[in-house]
């Protein structure tokens, strides 16, 4: 007696055609045609083979390797040089997942020229997990940065955007700032020119003491400045840079006073600062306290704009020249003047020989190496702040 027909089954698996190697889908496939139960015949296999043009399409949409892979995505073949040269592991990378990471990047709006920039910054990047999260991260930095445009030139600038924790890093450091009186629109461009801004923050009770000493108010352009420069600081590396000032005869009170009306004093290591207020009091002979109304004279490039002009200023006196750069304004006006104006005003005002040999001192001056800076070791101390 012969029994009903079971519904059709249809199974998949994967194997191997010639000359090509699948990733997941099978190229060949066998359909279990479901016959009438007998001692006669079992279910019978129907073959159904690709043809050449299905092959050769399968093979166009599914790259076999991490250069296809980049191809396809719009990376030029001097992209990928650039992008293997900085991450050489990424020449094997499995192309399934880069291909999955690299639509999550389109989906954002970023291009073969932001992945090039954000793997020179960040060369693992592509081998983190960016996929989790991702919707709810993007969101939130999408409502953060105030627009999708702007999020995508803030990844670029700290592609740890996509890496760092959304509930434990990121939520909370926001959530921090505007604590202390820091609004979103405030924070923005704060996290654009500090892209490690998330992860070294922390603010304790004798950080907000700092805060307070600089007598900034809430109101004032230079808060957002002060807090998130303190905020990324080390408590040692404050004392120090304080320290460093005292020693030349300056009082806590004024050196807060002087980081709160230029906050990007913190930034500026102790060697450069001592190296600078060496030369101004000993070399060109001006109390130290010209630094709390002057403070870019700290600013300044000791070798390349100080030293030459300073110098020359000496030279043009010694020929007797006119303009001199004599007394405390035409010299500080002459070192804060930018190079192509300090030439014309000082020096090519002057007759051809005399404005010949004041340039040969120029650039002797400007020629004239730090000691031992060529051969100097570069000690990492972590970050600079």
């Amino acid at each position: 007696m012969e029994s009903k027909p079971n519904p059709l089954l249809k199974l998949r698996f994967f194997t191997s055609f010639s000359k090509i190697r699948p990733p997941l889908q099978s190229l060949l496939f066998i359909t279990l045609k479901s016959a009438t139960y007998s001692t006669i015949c079992q279910a019978e296999a129907v073959v159904e083979e690709i043809t050449q043009d299905q092959a050769n399409n399968y093979s166009d949409n599914h790259p076999k390797n991490s250069t296809e892979v980049l191809k396809k995505w719009g990376c030029s073949d001097s992209d990928i040089t650039k992008l293997f040269a900085r991450r050489p592991t990424l020449q094997k990378a499995d192309a399934l997942n880069l291909r999955f990471k690299l639509s999550v990047l389109n989906e954002l709006g970023l291009n073969s020229d932001d992945l090039v920039k954000i793997i020179n910054c960040r060369p693992r990047f592509l081998s983190s997990r960016i996929n989790i999260c991702f919707e709810e991260r993007v969101d939130f930095l999408i409502k953060l940065f105030g627009s999708r445009e702007m999020l995508c030139k803030a990844i670029v600038r700290n592609p740890s955007l996509l890496t760092y924790d959304l509930d434990k890093t990121i939520k909370p450091v926001v959530a921090l700032y505007e604590q202390v009186g820091i609004s979103r629109h405030d924070l923005i461009p704060m996290l654009m020119s500090r892209p490690t801004l998330i992860p070294r923050t922390s603010l304790n009770d004798q950080k907000m003491e700092y805060i307070s000493r600089t007598q900034v108010s809430r109101a004032s352009k230079m808060y957002k400045y002060v807090v998130t420069l303190i905020a990324i600081s080390r408590i040692e590396t404050i004392r120090e840079k304080v320290a460093n000032l005292e020693k030349f005869g300056m009082s806590e009170d004024e050196i807060w006073s002087l980081f709160g009306r230029s906050p990007l004093l913190l930034t500026l290591s102790v060697d450069k600062v001592q190296r600078n207020m060496t030369f101004v009091v000993g070399t060109m002979k001006m109390p130290a306290n010209v630094i709390l109304e002057y403070p870019f004279l700290l600013f300044n490039n000791l070798e390349a704009v100080m030293k030459p002009r300073v110098l020359l200023a000496a030279k043009v006196q010694d020929m007797g020249l006119v303009p001199e750069i004599k007394g405390l304004p035409a010299i500080l006006s002459a070192l804060r003047m930018n190079e192509k104006r300090f030439l014309k005003v000082f020096v090519h005002c002057h007759p051809q020989d005399a404005a010949d040999e004041l340039m040969a001192v120029y650039k002797t001056a400007k020629g004239i190496k730090r000691l031992a800076a060529t051969s100097r070791k570069n000690i990492n101390k972590g970050f600079p702040f």
